[in-house]
């Protein structure tokens, strides 16, 4: 049995194993992947040290600095289930392996929210995506669509109109992100926001050939001809596998103290995932900082 266990390879996580390690703490980091969410971010302007660095370079000195300890991973593992044991947890991953530890640390982020509209899910991937700095040059010269009104809509507005033919930004609402981002994409010769309007369908046989609109007014019908479709209309939290144990609020998210505590002995939260107010790389990290620290002093309570 380790003395911890940290679910996720994200801001949150790495920073908790980094922590854990420097407090010689038994860990085991389980992760599908590392860099979560960030790895979507074309470019960060807000984390400390750095006046600008791209998502991806940011994930990789985090990769660097866990490395630099001799901590246990496992990377391309996802987890399908927690657990309680009489002494501890036991967290079962998606090949089937069991692991144990006396503690755990849950900091497994967000996914991508769907539009859930007819097309979507037949055209995912051959269109329809969710990660336009992934995704975004493959479409370089064509008519896109955005969706969504917040920073992540603005941020992949931006970066389209910069290599698309043209770019259709739809959102429900006014737009919501940031005054910068906004004053950024406002301008654009080859935008036009289609503000109060919903996705009705995404059309196409074999790829996305258009998306239909309808104006929240009026209620006029709109066809947009687009090669591509970039969605971004929030995130939902990865908590499924700690529903059975934590309490959850009515967002999905884990409640934690401000001690990232969650209510239950030895099982703490950090980042995305739980109800922390402001999803921000920097406050994810300083979470799982202190998720480390207060595991640290519960399984020294042991």
């Amino acid at each position: 049995m380790h003395e911890l266990i940290i679910i996720g390879g994200g801001p949150a996580g790495m920073t908790a194993a980094v922590y854990a390690a420097r407090k010689r703490v038994d860990a085991l980091l389980l992760s599908k992947d590392i860099g979560g969410q960030v790895l979507t971010t074309t470019g960060v302007e807000n984390y400390m040290g750095y006046q600008y660095i791209e998502g991806f370079e940011l994930m990789q000195k985090f990769e660097e600095q866990v490395k630099q300890f001799p901590l246990e991973q496992k990377i391309g593992q996802g987890v399908a289930g927690l657990s309680q044991l009489d002494a501890g947890f036991d967290v079962r991953t998606d090949n089937g392996e069991s692991h144990q530890a006396k503690a755990v640390i849950v900091a497994t982020g967000k996914r991508p929210r769907p539009l859930n509209v007819p097309g979507e899910q037949q055209l995912r991937g051959r269109g329809v995506t969710y990660c336009a700095i992934c995704d975004g040059p493959l479409f370089t010269g064509q008519k896109v669509a955005v969706i969504g009104g917040g920073n992540s809509a603005l941020e992949a507005a931006d970066d389209m109109v910069k290599i698309a033919q043209y770019v259709y930004l739809v959102s429900l609402t006014p737009l919501t992100g940031d005054q910068i981002l906004i004053d950024r994409v406002k301008d654009a010769s080859n935008l036009t926001a289609f503000l109060e309007h919903e996705v009705v369908a995404i059309e196409g046989e074999s790829r996305v050939e258009a998306i239909a609109i309808r104006d929240l007014k009026s209620g006029e019908e709109k066809r947009l001809e687009v090669g591509g479709i970039f969605i971004e209309i929030g995130l939902i939290p990865n908590s499924e596998l700690a529903r059975e144990i934590a309490r959850l609020n009515n967002l999905g998210e884990i409640e934690v103290n401000c001690a990232t505590e969650t209510g239950v002995p030895g099982l703490f939260a950090a980042g995305d995932v739980t109800n922390v107010v402001e999803k921000q790389i920097v406050v994810a990290a300083g979470e799982g900082a202190k998720a480390a620290l207060q595991a640290h002093k519960y399984i020294q309570r042991l």
